[in-house]
């Protein structure tokens, strides 16, 4: 057995779940986030829910609900036990609590340390959860730096 992800139509997720678990009989986990001022949303792209293959994987592809698997190859992508035992141990109240901000604030100077843009300066636009950022680059800015990416 192994937890892997399955993305599921947003207005059917409740259906997939049970199909998933009831129906087909796979051990699921729907981490919720909790959406700032918003209602709570299903964690990972809001329609994904990792599962568990104690039968074939093809079966858990054609339950209601579910548009695709996430895949490696041929086969579904596995998401280590580690991680679902992190995020659960996140859990309060039943919502996953992510890790503060770094301090990084829209309107930072940051460059760019790895990668194929790396050395670039670039200005912080925009942070989103989880851990997102919109960065505009300006390849010929010389201020001084304040933060690392």
């Amino acid at each position: 057995m192994y937890w892997a992800c399955a993305q599921l139509e947003s207005n059917r997720t409740r259906l997939a779940l049970h199909c998933l678990n009831k129906v087909a009989g796979y051990e699921i986990y729907n981490p919720q986030l909790r959406g700032g001022a918003t209602v709570a949303r299903s964690w990972a792209c809001r329609s994904s829910s990792p599962l568990t293959f104690s039968c074939g994987w093809w079966n858990a592809r054609w339950q209601p609900g579910v548009v695709r698997l996430v895949m490696d190859g041929l086969v579904p992508a596995r998401a280590p036990d580690a991680v679902i035992t992190e995020i659960r141990s996140r859990e309060r109240n039943g919502f996953v609590e992510l890790p503060k901000s770094r301090g990084l604030a829209p309107g930072t100077r940051v460059r760019v340390i790895s990668g194929p843009l790396s050395e670039q300066i670039g200005l912080l636009a925009v942070l989103r959860p989880p851990e997102r950022v919109l960065v505009l680059l300006h390849p010929l800015a010389k201020a001084p730096l304040q933060r690392h990416l």
